[in-house]
């Protein structure tokens, strides 16, 4: 069932300058995508849950369990300068 659209005057809505030549060729375009949106609305979907995603996809996260951390004193000994409990880096930004 071909869907007949008057495409000049929706270019005129949408403020667009379509040269006379390419009217009938977004037409025709026009059409087939309206034709395949009805098709997709004419799906039976009762009964069908909604999805956000078509396939089954699942976080793979491990398991969130306590560990003790690093060595404070073991880490800043590494660092190439610090203070007893940071690190020390040079200015991000000129102070002058």
């Amino acid at each position: 069932m071909p869907i007949e659209i008057d495409v000049a005057h929706v270019a005129r809505l949408a403020r667009l300058s379509l040269p006379e030549e390419d009217l009938a060729r977004y037409g025709e375009q026009l059409g087939l995508i309206l034709e395949h949106a009805a098709a997709i609305q004419g799906v039976e979907t009762e009964g069908v849950e909604p999805t956000a995603h078509p396939l089954g996809i699942v976080n793979r996260f491990r398991p969130d369990e306590v560990r003790p951390s690093l060595d404070r004193g073991v880490v800043l000994e590494q660092a190439p300068d610090s203070t007893e409990t940071h690190f020390r880096v040079p200015p991000a930004l000129d102070a002058s």
